[in-house]
């Protein structure tokens, strides 16, 4: 079984590449773009009308969202270990984490790299920007308390919600007055230990 998958660097695709290769999956890279200004693949923006990444394809059909992605890949490979199985008490928070990452602190990291989605006026994208900063430090406070002293965000067991994670603390930017990935000791201390796996040096070119 091969997937393919529709793939621009620092783009949430890079998240879905490092679960499928967590995974041991064999894949094929299409190279897109999130330049809103670039023609993206002709395929991709028939899957996903939006034109956004990543965007998964497999014989028998194709779907977009990358927390969705998350977790229909490692529902359909539970040999890898990488979600709690249905009858895991621990089930619940790892679907709980996973949507309030693409619901939520993704939404935050909208607003400052796309505010003109959240407003009509020029005035008004300055403060959906300055709201998201403000939104970013408040959702990753939470993640960072519900974290607490746990090796893992599900405690004792690396998942592929400390990869999501992973990924989105890689585009907290100082230039964009985010808050630093020090201010949340709990999400660092896995972020490292996430960028420390072979597997993640590899594609991030740590």
């Amino acid at each position: 079984m091969t997937y393919k998958l529709y793939y621009a660097a620092e783009s949430a695709s890079m998240g879905i590449r490092l679960i499928l290769e967590e995974l041991g999956m064999p894949y094929e890279l299409i190279q897109s773009t999130t330049d809103k200004d670039v023609q993206r693949p002709p395929e991709q923006v028939l899957i996903n009308p939006n034109g956004w990444l990543p965007v998964l394809v497999w014989d028998e059909g194709a779907m977009y969202e990358a927390a969705a992605i998350t977790i229909f890949l490692c529902d359909r490979h539970p040999e890898a270990n990488l979600a709690p199985r249905f009858d895991n008490p621990q089930r619940g928070v790892y679907l709980q984490t996973l949507v309030y990452f693409s619901s939520t602190i993704q939404n935050a990291f909208q607003l400052g790299y796309y505010p003109d989605r959240f407003a009509d006026t020029l005035e008004g994208e300055q403060s959906a920007k300055h709201r998201g900063i403000r939104r970013l430090r408040e959702t990753w406070t939470v993640i960072n308390d519900q974290i607490g002293d746990n090796t893992w965000v599900l405690g004792e067991q690396f998942s592929a919600v400390d990869i999501y994670l992973f990924m989105l603390t890689t585009w907290l930017d100082p230039l964009r007055e985010h808050p630093t990935i020090d201010e949340f000791a709990n999400v660092k201390r896995i972020a490292d230990a996430v960028s420390n796996r072979p597997k993640t040096r590899a594609i991030y070119r740590i």
